[in-house]
């Protein structure tokens, strides 16, 4: 991998990680806890390109939940912990282990888009119009 493509990849970790713009690194991703802004206070990047969708809840399941449950299943079988005492354990663990990292991968997987210019195959001149749409109703509804 040439130093260009680990730099590139470097800064879609960090921006993502951080919350920041993947184009000027300043601005805030995030408006809310999950709520990408709509543009970047900074430079004006529009945020409509980013479509993270189902992804930071499936990364999340993938590489946090799984090996939790195999964790809190071990737990159950090693030490033969008490359904209780293990309800009390595997809830908020599964529950904060879930949801703490939403926030970072969805920004992580935004900041790729943008890295990579990624777009859905075909849909270039649907999203140009849908954005337009949106546009001439934002501009009537300020005027």
């Amino acid at each position: 991998m040439s130093t260009q493509q680990e730099r590139k990849w470097a800064w879609i970790f960090e921006s993502g990680l951080k919350g920041l713009c993947p184009k000027c690194g300043q601005g805030r991703m995030f408006q809310s806890w999950l709520k990408v802004s709509d543009r970047c206070e900074v430079c004006g990047l529009d945020y409509r390109f980013a479509s993270p969708d189902d992804g930071p809840a499936f990364f999340s399941l993938t590489f946090v939940a799984f090996p939790l449950l195999f964790f809190i299943v071990w737990l159950q079988v090693a030490h033969g912990v008490s359904i209780p005492v293990l309800i009390l354990i595997a809830v908020p663990l599964m529950g904060l282990g879930c949801v703490l990292p939403l926030r970072p991968i969805k920004g992580w997987l935004v900041a790729s888009q943008y890295a990579n210019r990624s777009l859905e195959a075909g849909t270039e001149k649907l999203w140009a119009e849908m954005h337009a749409r949106e546009d001439q109703a934002r501009r009537e509804r300020d005027a």
